[in-house]
């Protein structure tokens, strides 16, 4: 019996580590290069490729990105309560890969779309029929699933390769979340250059072709790398548990509060599958949950109704995620000022001088790749710099605190906003200059060159900011509901996007009547339907 154990330990040790790195980043950097190459340009191809009206182009972008935001907590569900993280990734990439087969058909083969036409010669364009439609939405529909199981699942899962108790993998594990920022960063960077490019410029087959074979190999990298992991069980359903702790407070809500925490209910055994790297341990506040873990006469802890009577560790998981709450929610506010990107910034860009030389022209669109740069620079600076000077001054092993460097990111992104108001009113006496407030479609006489503060402040406040809430999300998540937390990493970037919807609709809402039809009116539009991460 101890020869095994001491078996099963040594095995454990080969597994897992620096070395399932590149089959784990392969499966993340493919996932993004076809999500990002595809949606960034989503918009062109509805209404220049399938022909659809601008409202319905876009309200097929919102119910894609509003399926594409959701998705990631089903994808957290099924990995945590019963299929494990490896094999929901396995599966979701699978469906993923199906997903973008049918685009790059669709966009191939003339029968799935509708005939071309030139617009410039007054040529009425034939609508995509319903059989057309409907494979586009069958499409999408398999990318977002797979993309909800691909996206909470693969950051959790590298983070498993290296064990928190040892303290040679220690620090590797908060250097994973750098690592893996700047691979899907880098990744986001080629989409929205090189496969825009091909899209563009070579052709819908092969811009969405080069991203589904990349895929395909990156699967099969993933799948080999299988003997190298180190593979968690899965404990059961996270949200079950937290509505039982939920029901047992409300159903023993008459109950006196327990001052002596020793008389809580625990049970090792019943927690064994969901406390692996330890117990937690009773905390004062939030109290009224305690009532959950009180023994009543009713109860048979023995073999305990879980809807009555729940372990102080269930209890403990419930008041981690209420704590995380606040810290959860600040995330929403990064994203709605950098949303602001993709919506006023891009509009700002679209009427000043783009020029580089008399015959080349930057894409508004493509000012967004010094937010990529910033952000990877960032990185490199924050592992290589940053941290070992904090160190020096902290004594902390990882530089500075998960919430420090949030609020790092903080204070750049509000630099960010001051930089991009700034520009707004430069722009705006320029367009009053040359008298171009009332011609929305002529062009500013200021470089767009101006952007370049706001763009490259949002990048590094996203470099701190962002990983930092990813780090927290995953370090203070109980260990069984890691998936979990991950997935509410993706669920803020989606709240702080439709954020950015609200307030651009009040904005325009009451500034409309003041600014009418001006340029500096005009030019504001709403968010793209779905955040690009």
């Amino acid at each position: 019996m101890k020869m095994a154990k001491q078996k099963a330990r040594n095995v454990a040790r080969k597994q897992g580590g620096l070395i399932t790195m590149p089959f784990i980043f392969a499966n993340e950097v493919c996932e993004k290069l076809a999500v990002v190459g595809f949606s960034t340009n989503m918009l062109s191809y509805l209404t220049t490729q399938m022909h659809l009206p601008l409202t319905k182009a876009a309200n097929t972008l919102t119910n894609f990105g509003g399926t594409a935001a959701m998705t990631p907590l089903i994808g957290a569900f099924v990995a945590d309560s019963f299929a494990g993280r490896f094999w929901t990734i396995t599966v979701a990439s699978v469906i993923y890969q199906i997903g973008m087969i049918s685009l790059t058909i669709s966009a191939v083969l003339p029968n799935f779309r509708p005939p071309p036409c030139n617009i410039n010669n007054n040529q009425i364009c034939k609508q995509a029929n319903s059989s057309q439609l409907a494979i586009l939405y069958v499409s999408l529909l398999l990318t977002a699933l797979g993309s909800g199981g691909i996206r909470p699942c693969v950051v959790s899962f590298g983070a498993d390769q290296f064990d928190e108790n040892d303290p040679k993998q220690k620090t590797t594990t908060w250097k994973f979340f750098n690592w893996y920022y700047f691979c899907m960063g880098a990744s986001i960077l080629v989409a929205n250059t090189v496969i825009v490019y091909i899209q563009d410029n070579i052709g819908w087959g092969w811009g969405l072709g080069i991203p589904t074979v990349a895929m395909f190999f990156s699967i099969i990298a993933f799948i080999v790398g299988y003997p190298l992991y180190r593979k968690m069980d899965p404990s059961g359903s996270p949200f079950t548990r937290l509505m039982q702790v939920c029901v047992a407070a409300v159903r023993k809500r008459k109950a006196g509060v327990v001052r002596d925490e020793m008389v809580l209910y625990e049970n090792d055994y019943l927690d064994a599958g969901i406390s692996i790297g330890g117990k937690l341990v009773h905390t004062k506040s939030l109290k009224f949950l305690d009532k959950a873990a009180i023994v009543t006469q009713s109860d048979n802890p023995k073999s305990p109704n879980l809807w009555n009577l729940a372990t102080v560790h269930r209890v403990e998981e419930l008041k981690s995620l209420i704590r995380m709450g606040p810290i959860w929610a600040s995330g929403i506010l990064l994203i709605t000022a950098s949303a602001q990107q993709n919506t006023f910034s891009l509009q700002q860009a679209k009427s000043m001088d783009r020029n580089l030389t008399p015959k080349f022209q930057i894409p508004a669109a493509s000012m967004s790749v010094f937010t990529q740069i910033s952000m990877l620079s960032g990185i490199i600076f924050y592992d290589r710099v940053f941290v070992p000077v904090a160190r020096r001054l902290t004594g902390l092993e990882r530089g500075v605190s998960f919430l420090t460097r949030m609020a790092i990111g903080f204070a750049i992104s509000v630099l960010a906003t001051f930089a991009a108001g700034f520009v707004e009113i430069r722009r705006k006496d320029a367009a009053a200059a040359h008298g171009l407030l009332d011609q929305p479609h002529q062009i500013i006489p200021i470089s767009v060159f101006w952007l370049m503060p706001q763009y490259c402040l949002h990048g590094l406040a996203e470099a701190f900011m962002s990983i930092g809430h990813l780090e927290f999300l995953y370090d203070q998540a109980p260990e069984s509901m890691r998936s979990t937390a991950t997935a509410l990493f993706w669920l803020a970037i989606s709240a702080g996007s439709y954020t950015s919807t609200f307030l651009v609709t009040l904005v325009h809402k009451f500034s409309a009547a003041d600014q009418g039809r001006s340029q500096g009116g005009s030019r504001v539009v709403g968010r793209p339907p779905y955040p690009v991460r």
